[in-house]
């Protein structure tokens, strides 16, 4: 882990208990933990080996279509059935999905004081009754998942906004981590349908405030403000891990040509200035702002424009996460020349 990436978590850590004993500015809030996370995701999604599968361009046209059905049925469900029902089956979906997500999150660091054989010798559990099904893990993701069970079971009694925050945290950095865009052409087609999305589904329907404001579950992050009428400040996850696996596969690209992160860093700028954007046009008017209205040109547009200047237009369009050779097979090929 590097130095950069260990203070990150460090700050990560510290701002979201901050609010616990000092009050913290909402909106500052909202600015660094959202970029703290991109910076931990980012860092965390650089591997060895590349991706086995990653998301193609039908996929990416596709996914705003997919979330909009989705969220018209939660919206659909919150208007003609019992709130509380809807919320209770989404807090047992959530507490299995917390498990895994704040495990996973936690396993890296937790395996640096265990012994090698229990973070590389696979279990096999084969389910009773279902034989065919089967699943692999070894020592070191037991040990993790003791502390995410304990955690989302003070979620699912309690709903404190602290733990709502720390799994929500856990799962954009699972987001960013683990998922691939493949590509910049697939990663603008993304951004471009969600960017059309976000607005409509924030300015011309009531539909995805309704929601966020009804869906008490983790996919969203609250920050304490001092206003008694409207107690917490939110940012969607989705404004953190859809954005975040553009600003991570720019740094995996910068990666990929052993050069120091150039891309990367216009991207996450251009990450932070859209958040910021966001807040100030929030304040300014007052109401429930798309953040993908201005992240995504930010994003895109720094990134371009720093592209544009160095003129590395050809080879970042070109970059294909799905067609990159893995350290070791690179290491084999060298090995190879040597002899």
């Amino acid at each position: 882990m590097m130095n950069s990436e260990r203070l990150a978590n460090v700050a990560l850590a510290g701002l979201s208990l901050a609010p616990l004993v000092v009050n913290v500015d909402p909106n500052l809030n909202v600015v660094l933990t959202a970029c703290l996370t991109v910076y931990v995701g980012c860092y965390r999604s650089v591997k060895p080996t590349p991706p086995s599968e990653t998301m193609s361009n039908e996929h990416a046209m596709r996914f705003p279509l997919v979330g909009s059905a989705m969220l018209l049925s939660l919206f659909f469900l919150f208007k003609f059935l019992s709130k509380d029902l809807v919320n209770a089956v989404l807090t047992c979906y959530f507490f299995v999905l917390g498990i895994a997500a704040f495990s996973a999150t936690l396993l890296p660091a937790i395996k640096r004081f265990l012994p090698t054989k229990w973070n590389e010798d696979l279990i096999l559990w084969h389910f009773p009754y279902f034989r065919s099904l089967e699943v692999e893990f070894t020592r070191s993701q037991i040990v993790a998942a003791i502390p995410g069970t304990i955690f989302c079971v003070w979620y699912a009694k309690q709903k404190h906004w602290l733990a709502n925050n720390v799994l929500g945290l856990a799962f954009s950095i699972q987001g960013i981590e683990m998922l691939s865009l493949g590509s910049f052409k697939t990663g603008a087609i993304l951004l471009a349908g969600l960017f059309v999305y976000d607005i409509f589904w924030v300015f011309f329907t009531p539909v995805m405030v309704s929601v966020a404001k009804s869906f008490d579950a983790p996919i969203k992050l609250l920050f304490p403000t001092a206003d008694l009428k409207r107690p917490f400040s939110m940012l969607g996850l989705g404004d953190i891990v859809i954005p975040g696996i553009f600003v991570a596969l720019a740094l995996r690209f910068d990666v990929s040509r052993g050069k120091e992160p150039q891309y990367f860093k216009s991207a996450f700028l251009g990450y932070a200035v859209g958040v910021i954007s966001t807040i100030i046009v929030m304040n300014w008017f007052q109401a429930a702002q798309p953040a993908l209205l201005y992240i995504v040109p930010a994003v895109i547009g720094f990134l371009a424009v720093h592209c544009i200047w160095n003129g590395d237009v050809k080879p970042l369009l070109e970059f294909d996460e799905s067609k990159t050779q893995s350290s070791e097979e690179v290491a084999a090929k060298e090995s190879k020349k040597v002899e």
